[in-house]
C-alpha cells in the first residue's frame, strides 16, 4: 500500500526539510513558503515525489535525501508518474489532494548536480491541489481514486 515516508517543508527554496507531521491548507503545509509567484497558487500547494525514483537518482550519483528536491511528501509505492491529472490521493489522517500537474524540473536543482534538471525529466513528481484540509503524519497510508472512475 501507498505510504508517506516524508513531510517536508521549509521557509523557501530547497532543501525542504523532513517534520514529523505538519497541517495542510488550500495553500499549502504550514510553514511552507515558496520563493516563486509562479508556485504561489492553490494549484501548486503541494509537491510529491516517490521514494523510488530518489532511489534511482541516488544510484546515478545524486545526494537527494527527502525534501532535497523539493517536494512537499516522499511517498512509497505510488508511482506518481503513473497517474494523472484530476486523480485524488486520500490520506488515512483524512486530507484529500488531487494531481494537478505533472512536475517540471527548474534551476533550483542546479546545486545538486549539472545533469540533475535534464535527468530528471518525466520522474520529477507531481503538483496537487488541496481539497480536504487536514493534518498529514509521517506513516499515513494513501488511496488513489482515478479521476476516470
Amino acid at each position: 500500500m501507498a505510504k508517506v515516508l516524508s513531510i517536508n517543508v521549509s521557509p523557501g527554496g530547497i532543501p525542504k526539510l523532513p517534520v514529523g507531521s505538519c497541517a495542510l491548507t488550500v495553500n499549502g503545509f504550514e510553514g511552507d513558503g515558496r520563493d516563486h509567484d509562479k508556485h504561489r497558487t492553490p494549484d501548486r500547494a503541494v509537491s510529491l515525489i516517490d521514494q523510488e525514483i530518489l532511489d534511482q537518482l541516488t544510484a546515478e550519483g545524486y545526494e537527494v535525501p527527502w525534501g532535497a528536491v523539493g517536494e512537499n511528501l516522499t511517498v512509497k509505492q505510488l508511482d506518481v508518474q503513473s497517474l494523472e491529472p484530476n486523480d485524488r490521493l486520500v490520506f488515512s489522517g483524512g486530507a484529500v489532494i488531487e494531481l494537478f500537474e505533472g512536475r517540471r524540473p527548474c534551476f533550483v536543482l542546479d546545486p545538486l548536480g549539472v545533469n540533475l534538471k535534464k535527468d530528471i525529466v518525466g520522474r520529477c513528481g507531481y503538483l496537487a491541489r488541496v481539497l480536504t484540509e487536514g493534518v498529514i503524519t509521517t506513516g499515513e497510508t494513501i488511496e488513489v481514486q482515478k479521476a476516470d472512475t
